[in-house]
């Protein structure tokens, strides 16, 4: 099984480039990120044309939002409001033989990483709070975390780490968080399984980089983790990096994990 995850930054806006995604990734369920739109607006037709005749979509007018795509059939797993709001950033799926998928659009957080200051960095640092507290909840069993985590959490995962500690997605109160959520119920890196941590890897390169790939400043912000029972099962993994440069790309990238399920 491959599993794909994408913040695709309007699922209306880049169509187009789901159909590349979808042909250059082979996914067998497609994981997606801010698509910026109702559950009504969402463009089942087209995406039932791509492959995908399994969907589960929990949307917002205009602004975040996620879905999962699936060649195969899967049932709507566990949800909540985090921290209260009902802003469309989480979504799971139960497949078939006990493998629950979850989908998370962690808060960007805003441009100042103090929140005393900047509620919307303070809305970040709870929504990794509460999801290492919902972590401990779970019994042990066969899942995946996917999604725009918004944290570069390792040296290699910026372009230059003593630059960006103060700046929000690697400053420490969000690397120290996404560290112990990922303990809490001993996941793993599931791309870093296969890459060095010593090797450069980004996902999201800004869009004020107006030339790609340009100096090469990006973070890795998208993620995929597996619990131990699926360690075993990890085939490969893959960043889908010239995506970037394509025809109205969003300045996320396609990442994708293969598993023998």
């Amino acid at each position: 099984m491959r599993i794909t995850t994408w913040n695709i930054n309007s699922v209306r806006l880049r169509l187009a480039g789901l159909a590349r995604v979808v042909e250059a990734t082979r996914a067998d369920v497609l994981c997606l990120q801010e698509i910026k739109v109702e559950d009504t607006g969402f463009p089942r037709a087209a995406v039932a044309a791509m492959g995908f005749p399994h969907m589960l979509v929990r949307g917002n007018k205009g602004y975040h939002g996620v879905a999962i795509l699936s060649r195969v059939p899967l049932k709507p797993g566990p949800t909540r409001a985090w921290c209260g709001k009902e802003d469309g950033r989480h979504l799971a799926a139960k497949l078939k033989g006990g493998l629950e998928i979850h989908n998370f659009y962690v808060p960007a957080g805003g441009d100042e990483p103090d929140p005393r200051t900047n509620d919307k960095f303070a809305h970040k640092l709870a929504f990794l709070d509460e999801m290492t507290a919902w972590a401990k909840t779970l019994a042990p069993g066969r899942r995946i975390l996917v999604g725009d985590l918004n944290v570069a959490p390792g040296e290699n995962d910026v372009w230059s780490h003593k630059q960006l500690l103060d700046v929000v997605s690697h400053t420490p109160a969000e690397t120290d968080r996404l560290r112990t959520l990922m303990t809490t119920a001993k996941w793993i890196d599931a791309v870093r399984h296969f890459v060095p941590e010593d090797e450069r890897l980004y996902t999201w390169w800004s869009y004020r980089n107006r030339v790609w790939p340009g100096a090469d400043r990006g973070r890795r912000l998208d993620h995929v983790w597996v619990t131990p029972p699926l360690a075993k099962k990890l085939v490969s993994a893959e960043v889908l990096r010239e995506a970037r440069g394509w025809s109205s790309p969003s300045d996320h990238v396609p990442v994708t994990v293969e598993l023998a399920l």
